[in-house]
């Protein structure tokens, strides 16, 4: 690896150092930009050159004018613990193919983190190091050091904000730094970016423009914006994804200048205002560069419904930019791996759509190792369990046994942690929190971090189903004692939640207890417990779901909680595990398309993204439209047409029962790592199914 390098800690003795993560700020944090350059000449045209670079905590890479990457690939992380350093930190690989004898480097790095997805150091650092070869056989080597040019830029005074007036320091010589990063190569490639817009305006001289620009859908992408000009030029941009607006970009010129946005955003249109305030011409142009992560393979479902079809495009549109170094809830809120369930229906997506589980595993092993630095523990409990699941699926969708061998250690401490929050009457009692169940409010209480009596239930199904999931990993992992343990503890705990949280008169699961909750256990996301019972939709969900109660008693159930609107509203977070509930009780003919209805809807009110709620919580929430979380149609939908079931991991071995629930004609792709399945179903013709030689279809 080649060595870390930094502004002269002589020179820039403030310039040093940052806190970990936004979560947790030390002081300001000394936002700092700085670029890096430096040019090699071979003589000759290398036939390929492979790279290998990072940067503490934002860059954006370019060599011979061409964009290399952004990055780095983030450590995932959690919304614990972020006072402290973090033991991982990555790499990305990368081979280019240059045309000229030359390359020619150019890095902007930012130091200080900004969106709560990433993480430093705790200093300011940029290394790159590279192979060239060459068509005779011959190779060089070459790598960051005191050679390379590094340059101050106190004109990126603040995250967002340019202000060339502020004039850039002169070049200096790069300072070599201690390698307290050691980077892992991660698993995944850079993003790639493409051109989306470019907006080019000419003012005369104290003029101004002020105009809105209206994009097709939403897109997450960085802002680039140049200038020529010999006086003041401002440029302000706000953007929004449907009608709430947010600060983008505060730009000043002096000169000829360029600024690239650090900050990733999510944006459907942008507000832009220009104001020349010189007494020359000049230009502005106005750039955003989609980012997303590479596309291998691509499958999609069509329908005789023309407007699932476009709900399935616009969940495979929203799915496509919330991939990113890691996957995303949305590019707007940008949170961390921790949040599992938007993840775990993320990867559910991919498998009907990108069918590369390269980020998916690349997010589990990330994920594990936060599981493994917090003792098994994640801030929402619920997504902690879902985890389980999450692990267990991708195998099946990959075969890549690795993958379980990997999170073992995560597992162990998860089911460990677990044990010591049963209380005497076998349920989960004392945990840290009972989040996250649903984004709503009932009586005004929130169900992201409810009390006892309103997401007790929930947490135990999960729990449930993670200790029958857990049991067939270590099944596979030849783990046979751990596996009849957990299986063994699942029972106990069926029998627990039966005997107190089922009410047999009315044949319904309640939410919780409303037993107290013990006084040192409450805090912010802990609290107090209340007086009443809730019957609500979600519990009898996650109990069919899981399948806690006989088939027949589930179908029964999930035909009640279908017709009681009284049990309260879904997100379309939730929506997930009711569409699931239904095909695993043989439901999905009767109940798939008119849940999906909703869904309808909300792209009717906003055909450019996913919305990430169809109820508003709170008068004074707004929902953001590039939440992925809402995409499970792209999973659920086909899934119900083609009943798919994986018998052996990696599609080795599987069962098809297509159906065409009210549809008139179904076409559904399904990716496999041997090569794409495509069922044909219709009313006029018979069921046509084509796969792999590879893949086993039993009946």
């Amino acid at each position: 690896m080649s060595a870390w390098i930094w502004l002269p800690s002589d020179k820039y003795p403030k310039n040093q150092t940052t806190f970990y993560n936004s979560l947790s700020p030390i002081g300001d944090g000394n936002y700092t930009v700085c670029s890096f350059s430096k040019i090699y000449d071979f003589g000759r045209v290398p036939k390929s050159v492979e790279l290998v670079f990072s940067g503490d905590t934002a860059f954006y890479l370019r060599c011979n004018g061409e964009d290399i990457a952004r990055g780095p690939a983030y450590s995932g992380g959690d919304f614990l613990n972020n006072d402290k350093k973090r033991s991982d930190y990555y790499a990305f690989k990368s081979v280019i193919t240059p045309k000229d004898t030359y390359l020619d480097f150019f890095a902007l790095v930012r130091m200080k983190p900004y969106h709560i997805c990433e993480y430093s150091r705790g200093a300011g650092g940029f290394f790159l190091s590279g192979v060239a070869y060459f068509e005779n056989g011959d190779s060089v080597k070459f790598s960051t050091d005191s050679n390379w040019d590094i340059t101050f830029l106190p004109s990126y005074n603040s995250p967002k904000c340019y202000d060339g007036a502020i004039k850039n320091d002169a070049p200096t010589k790069a300072e070599i730094k201690a390698d307290i990063w050691k980077p892992e190569i991660a698993t995944i490639q850079p993003c790639k970016t493409e051109n989306l817009v470019k907006y080019t305006y000419k003012l005369c001289a104290g003029k101004s423009i002020k105009e809105t620009k209206e994009l097709d859908k939403v897109y997450a992408g960085f802002l680039k914006i140049r200038a020529k000009t010999l006086g003041d030029i401002t440029v302000n941009i706000n953007a929004f994804e449907r009608e709430e607006r947010y600060f983008l970009s505060y730009c000043k010129f002096t000169e000829d200048s360029e600024y690239y946005s650090l900050e990733l955003a999510s944006v459907g249109g942008f507000d832009i205002e220009i104001s020349n305030q010189s007494s020359c011409d000049a230009e502005i142009e106005i750039s955003f560069d989609a980012s997303f992560y590479p596309i291998i393979s691509f499958a999609q479902t069509k329908v005789s419904d023309k407007e699932l079809e476009a709900l399935l495009e616009i969940c495979t549109h929203t799915l496509k930019y919330c991939r990113q170094s890691h996957h995303l809830d949305s590019p707007k809120h940008c949170e961390p791996l921790a949040c599992v369930g938007d993840y775990y229906i993320e990867m559910l997506m991919t498998a009907f759509s990108y069918g590369d589980f390269s980020l998916c595993e690349f997010d589990i092993l990330r994920i594990a190792r936060t599981m493994e630095e917090n003792d098994g523990r994640l801030f929402h409990t619920t997504y902690s369990l879902i985890f389980v699941n999450m692990i267990y699926e991708c195998y099946m969708l990959t075969g890549n046994k690795d993958i379980l061998l990997k999170c073992k250690k995560a597992l162990d401490l998860l089911f460990d942690r677990f044990k010591t929050y049963i209380g005497e009457n076998g349920l989960v009692e004392t945990p840290p929190d009972y989040m996250f169940v649903d984004w709503l409010f009932p009586d005004g209480i929130s169900t992201h971090h409810p009390p006892k009596a309103l997401g007790q239930t929930c947490l135990n199904l999960f729990l449930f189903g993670a200790l029958n999931t857990g049991s067939k990993i270590y099944n596979e992992l030849l783990c046979k004692k751990q596996a009849n343990l957990l299986k063994t503890e699942a029972i106990c705990l069926k029998n627990a939640i039966l005997n107190n949280l089922y009410d047999k008169e009315r044949g319904l699961f309640f939410e919780g207890l409303n037993t107290e909750t013990p006084e040192h256990l409450l805090y912010q996301y802990m609290p107090k417990n209340v007086e009443k019972r809730y019957y609500r939709r979600h519990a009898n969900i996650l109990a069919c779901y899981f399948g806690i109660l006989e088939k027949n008693e589930c179908r029964a159930l999930l035909e009640k909680i279908y017709n009681d609107n009284s049990l309260g509203e879904v997100q379309p977070y939730f929506m997930h595990f009711w569409l699931e509930a239904i095909l695993r009780n043989g439901l999905s003919s009767k109940y798939t398309l008119s849940l999906l209805e909703l869904w309808k809807a909300s792209i009717k009110e906003c055909p450019k993204g996913l919305v990430e709620g169809f109820y508003p919580p709170e008068p004074s929430y707004k929902f953001d439209y590039s939440h992925a979380w809402g995409g499970t149609p792209l999973y659920s939908l086909p899934m119900a047409i083609c009943n798919l079931e994986i018998l052996e991991a990696g599609f080795k071995k599987i069962k098809l029962k297509p159906t065409l629930l009210s549809l008139d004609y179904a076409h559904v792709e399904i990716p496999t790592p041997f090569g794409l399945i495509s069922i044909d179903i219709s009313n006029e013709n018979e069921t046509k199914i084509i796969k792999p030689d590879e893949i086993i279809i039993v009946d």
